[in-house]
C-alpha cells in the first residue's frame, strides 16, 4: 500500500461558506443579528420537515418558525440554558448514561445540581449496538428528587425515546414541580415544571441533526400513530452541537429546540433563552438598532453564550449542502460496513427499520481483546498515516467525577476495546480504500 494520511474529522468548508462568512464581514453585522436568526428559522425547519429548502423569508414562515430554535454558542450552553430553562438548580437530581462526554454531566454541576449516572445495556442497544443506557436502571435511578433525564443520541444514532417517555410518566408520582420563587426565570420553570408534569426528558443530540425515528410518544405526548420524527422534535428539550468536528459546524455553536407547551407561548421560552445567553439584557443589539430606543432592562445577572452572525454564516451555507454531506456519510459507511462484517469486527448500526442516523461517528468494537491491545493497534493504524480515536472514556473513570468506574461495569467493558474511524465527508474513495485495508492489516498482524 502507498502510505496517506488520513486525518481523523476536519471541518468541510467549501467555498460557499467562506464567501457567506465574506459577506457577512462586509455587512457591518457581525455578532447575534439577521443571519443568527435566519438559521434559527432554518434550523426549525429542518428539525420539523426534514427539508433544507423552505424559504424562511417569507411573512408565513417568519410567524411559523421563529421561537422554535435558539442558536447559542456551544451545545454545552444550550444543555445548560436547557436545563436552566427547566429550573434545574441545586437540590435536583438529574440522571446521565455513563457512557458520554463531560458537557453532558457538566452543565448538570453548572446548574448547582447532582449527576445521577446510570450504566449502560450490556454491548450497547441489542439493535443499534450504540451504548444505550440501561433502562431498567433507569427506572430504579429516578427518586422524588430527580428534574431530568438526559438521553444521548451518540455518534447520530437515536435512542429509545418510546421507553424513556414510557419510564418517566411511569414514575411520574414521584415528581413535585418547583413552585414560582416570583422571579421571571422562576415563574417560567415552574409553569414549564407543572405543564410537562413529569421528569422531563432531556435530549443530547450534539452528534444528531438530521437524526430520526419512529416513535409512538414525544413530549407532546402520545401520538395517534408510530411516525417518524426528527431529534429536536422528539424530546421536552433538546440540544445540538456545530462544533468544527461535527457533521454540520459553525466553527463553534450549538442550539436548544423545545417542544410547545401548554398555555406556554414558544416566544416566552424563546425570550428566556435570549435573556439568559445576553447577560439577562432584555433588548438585544439587534432590537435597540431596530426599534431606535436604546433603553434597557437587566433582569438577571446572567450569560453571554450567543452566537455571532460571521457563526450564523457558515451554518446558512452548511445547511444548504446538508443533505448531500449526510449522502455522503452512507456512501462511506457501506464500505466500513462491509470491511468490518469481513472481519468479524462489531460496529454501530446506523440504520435500522425503526432509526435512521446522522451517521457522526463510526464505533468499531475489537472482539477478544482489553485497552493494552486496543491501543497497540490505534498506534499501528496511526504508523500508517490513519488517524484514530476513542469515544468515550467513560465519565465515572474521569477525576472530575469519581474515577471510579467499578459501579458501571458495561460501560467500562463498552470502552475497553472500542477505536473510531475516521469518518467525515473530506475522505476520496481512495481514502476510504486506504482506511479499509490498514484496518485489515492491522487486524490480522495484531490479532492473527
Amino acid at each position: 500500500m502507498e502510505k496517506r494520511t488520513i486525518s481523523f474529522s476536519p471541518p468541510d468548508i467549501s467555498e460557499l461558506e467562506i464567501a457567506e462568512v465574506c459577506e457577512a464581514l462586509r455587512s457591518g453585522w457581525i455578532t447575534t443579528g439577521p443571519r443568527t436568526k435566519l438559521l434559527e428559522r432554518r434550523l426549525a425547519a429542518f428539525v420539523e420537515t426534514g427539508k433544507t429548502d423552505i424559504d424562511c423569508t417569507t411573512e408565513q414562515s417568519i410567524a411559523k418558525y421563529s421561537n422554535r430554535v435558539a442558536c447559542l454558542n456551544s451545545a454545552t450552553s444550550a444543555e445548560e440554558l436547557n436545563l436552566r430553562v427547566l429550573g434545574v438548580k441545586e437540590g435536583d437530581e438529574v440522571i446521565v448514561p455513563a457512557y458520554t462526554y463531560t458537557s453532558t454531566a457538566s452543565a448538570v454541576v453548572h446548574c448547582g445540581a447532582t449527576v445521577r449516572f446510570v450504566d449502560i445495556q450490556k454491548d450497547g442497544d441489542p439493535f443499534s449496538h450504540m451504548p444505550e443506557m440501561d433502562y431498567e436502571k433507569l427506572e430504579q435511578a429516578i427518586t422524588p428528587k430527580t428534574k431530568a433525564i438526559v438521553t444521548v443520541d451518540l455518534g447520530g444514532v437515536v435512542c429509545d425515546y418510546d421507553k424513556v417517555f414510557e419510564i418517566a410518566e411511569k414514575k411520574k408520582g414521584l415528581f413535585s414541580p418547583l413552585e414560582s420563587d416570583g422571579t421571571p426565570l422562576g415563574d417560567l420553570s415552574s409553569r414549564i415544571q407543572k405543564a410537562i408534569g413529569r421528569v422531563a426528558v432531556v435530549s443530547d443530540s450534539a452528534h444528531a441533526l438530521g437524526a430520526s425515528r419512529i416513535v409512538s410518544v414525544t413530549g407532546k405526548g402520545r401520538l395517534e400513530q408510530p411516525t417518524r420524527k426528527y431529534t429536536g422534535a422528539i424530546a421536552d428539550f433538546s440540544s445540538f452541537s456545530f462544533h468544527a468536528v461535527k457533521n454540520f459546524t459553525t466553527a463553534e455553536g450549538g442550539a436548544s429546540t423545545w417542544l410547545p407547551l401548554e398555555g406556554i407561548a414558544d416566544s416566552e421560552i424563546y425570550d428566556m433563552f435570549q435573556l439568559l445567553s445576553l447577560h439577562g439584557q432584555s433588548k438585544d443589539a439587534l432590537s435597540k438598532e431596530q426599534n431606535s430606543s436604546w433603553e434597557y432592562d437587566i433582569v438577571g445577572a446572567w450569560y453571554k453564550y450567543n452566537m455571532t452572525d460571521i457563526m450564523a454564516a457558515i451554518g446558512l451555507k452548511q445547511l444548504d449542502r446538508y443533505l448531500g454531506l449526510l449522502k455522503r456519510r452512507d456512501e462511506i459507511l457501506k464500505k466500513y460496513d462491509a470491511v468490518c462484517d469481513s472481519l468479524g469486527i462489531s460496529h454501530m448500526v446506523h440504520h435500522t427499520d425503526k432509526m435512521t442516523s446522522s451517521r457522526h461517528l463510526y464505533l468499531i468494537r475489537i472482539p477478544g481483546i482489553g485497552e493494552e491491545t486496543r491501543n497497540l493497534m490505534m498506534d499501528k493504524l496511526a504508523e500508517l498515516g490513519v488517524a484514530t480515536n476513542v469515544h468515550y472514556k467513560p465519565l465515572p473513570m474521569m477525576t472530575a467525577y469519581g474515577a471510579d468506574c467499578g459501579e458501571f461495569p458495561n460501560a467500562y467493558d463498552y470502552f475497553h476495546n472500542l477505536i473510531t474511524l475516521p469518518f467525515h465527508t473530506l475522505l476520496s474513495d481512495e481514502d476510504v480504500d486506504y482506511v479499509c485495508e490498514c484496518l485489515s492489516k492491522v487486524t490480522k498482524d495484531v490479532l492473527g
